[in-house]
Order: C-alpha cells, then sequence, then structure tokens
C-alpha cells in the first residue's frame, strides 16, 4: 500500500472518529446544545450574552497542559518542533448558523471574512493573523442538502512555536474569552503537535513509536504499521480526555512518517485524536 493511500485511509477514519465524537460528547455539558441556545431558532441580542460556564474556563487550563506536554516529550526526544495547534468544535444546534455567524462578525471586525456556497454546503471563515506567534481561524460549516441543516461552529488557533509567548495567549484572558464568545457550552476539543526527526538520526519507524510511547507512559491499543508509516492509538495517565475505540478508552494517538532512507521523519501526536494531516 503506497503513502498517500495509507495517509488518505488513517485520515478517513480519524475524520469519521472525530464525527461520532462530536456528536456523543457536544452534548454532554449543561444537558445538551439544545439548553446552550435555551431551544431558540434564531440568534438575537439575549441569545449571544456570556453565558458562566465552568467547563469552557477550563478548557484553555487542560489544552496548555497538554500542549506543554507534549513539547517536553518531543523535546526530550530530539524532534523539532513545526507545528501545534488547538481545534475546538461544537454542532450549532437549535440557532440559525448564518445569523450567529453575522453576530460574531460584528464581534469580530479585524478578522479576514470570506464565505463560500456551493450545491451542498454554506462555509463563513474568518482569519486574525493579528499575532505574530499564533493564528487563529473560526468556521461555520453547514450543509444545504439535508433537513435539517447539520451545523458547526469550529475554531482553531495554530503557531509554529511552542514558547512563553504561545503559553502565554492560551492561559491568557483573550484567549478564554474567545471560547466564552464564540461557544455557547462546553467545546469538543484536541490538541495536536507536529516535528520532525532529522535525518541525520537514523531510526527504525517502530523504535520512534517505542520512545514517545515509553516517553508519554502510553499503552497501545491498536497499530497500522506499514514500511514507511505507523499510525498507533494509545492510553496515556498523563491525558485526560479520552475516547471509546472497540471497547477501549484511548486519549492519545501518534502518527509518523518517513521520508526513506537519509530522510526525515514526520512525528504528529494528538490527544484525544489527531485532527491534521501527516
Amino acid at each position: 500500500m503506497n503513502r498517500n493511500r495509507v495517509t488518505y485511509i488513517c485520515l478517513i477514519i480519524c475524520f469519521s472518529i472525530i464525527l461520532v465524537v462530536m456528536g456523543n460528547r457536544t452534548t454532554e455539558a449543561n444537558g445538551g446544545l439544545a439548553s446552550f441556545f435555551k431551544g431558540e431558532t434564531s440568534v438575537g441580542t439575549n441569545s449571544i450574552q456570556k453565558q458562566t460556564d465552568a467547563g469552557v474556563r477550563e478548557v484553555f487550563f487542560q489544552e496548555e497542559k497538554d500542549l506543554g506536554k507534549m513539547a517536553a516529550v518531543f523535546q526530550a526526544q530530539d524532534i523539532m518542533l513545526q507545528d501545534w495547534s488547538i481545534y475546538a468544535r461544537e454542532q450549532a444546534a437549535g440557532i440559525d448558523v448564518k445569523e450567529y455567524a453575522n453576530v460574531l462578525r460584528k464581534k469580530f471586525p479585524d478578522w479576514r471574512w470570506t464565505e463560500r456556497t456551493t450545491s451542498e454546503t454554506w462555509e463563513m471563515t474568518a482569519v486574525s493573523t493579528a499575532s505574530n506567534h499564533h493564528t487563529e481561524k473560526l468556521q461555520f460549516l453547514a450543509t444545504r442538502t439535508k433537513q435539517p441543516t447539520t451545523a458547526y461552529i469550529v475554531y482553531s488557533v495554530r503557531g509554529n512555536e511552542w514558547n512563553e509567548a504561545s503559553k502565554s495567549f492560551i492561559m491568557s484572558g483573550q484567549f478564554g474569552n474567545r471560547l466564552n464568545d464564540i461557544f455557547r457550552g462546553k467545546p469538543t476539543v484536541f490538541s495536536c503537535m507536529k516535528g520532525v526527526v532529522s535525518d541525520k538520526i537514523d531510526k527504525a519507524l517502530e523504535k520512534t513509536a517505542s520512545e514517545l510511547m515509553s516517553g508519554f507512559q502510553a499503552k497501545e491499543i491498536e497499530a497500522l504499521k506499514e514500511e514507511n508509516f505507523m499510525s498507533v492509538s494509545a492510553k496515556s495517565p498523563m491525558f485526560s480526555d479520552d475516547i471509546d475505540l472497540k471497547n477501549n478508552n484511548m486519549n492519545l494517538q501518534i502518527g509518523l512518517r518517513s521520508e526513506g532512507l537519509g530522510g526525515p521523519t514526520t512525528v504528529v501526536v494528538g490527544t484525544p485524536i489527531i485532527t491534521i494531516e501527516y
């Protein structure tokens, strides 16, 4: 099986798991999203008032810890960090997502907003590049072929360095306010880090994976292993947010891809699963 096909299959598997997880977990906080929006079918001034939600406040503290743990393992394993990301998603149930997008557009007028419509989907995207340390992205996604419409709100933050500036943003009131402004409840959140093992370090994929598993004190649940590609689903005591996979709880996924003899190896780690391409 060639590399592209393996990568494609794994991405499909990951995306399928995400959809299942979203369906199961986005209704957990405060009695489900219907309660978040209080059954409203449109968005007005009253419906966008910020709610006090301890669950949302917990998110940014947890993500800083998770990313910090990943960064420590990367450093210990001599993996050069290329990218880190936080991905938060919530189903937009009980509201008109287009109206809600316009409300948030007024909240973030300095962001770059674009809209795209096809025969099957509608999407509005906003991007902020105000910071030199990270990029924020907000998306509203809705189907146009199903009744009732299925819609999601997605917020992501991505940076190239995990340093004091990155930590400061995640732990600051600014990031917490973003979550409270965008989401009405506790969103489902995923954290990822991507890096490269130098081509000067000649290691087999399984050895690199084994060292990462040891660094995360993780136990393998299942794995897909090819000559130049490897994906491991695992359980680690270092992370608390897990999902059910074939009657086993997993909260860590490790992906490795080698460019071949003498080439670099790309490493991606995600909790509870990987949500970026590798």
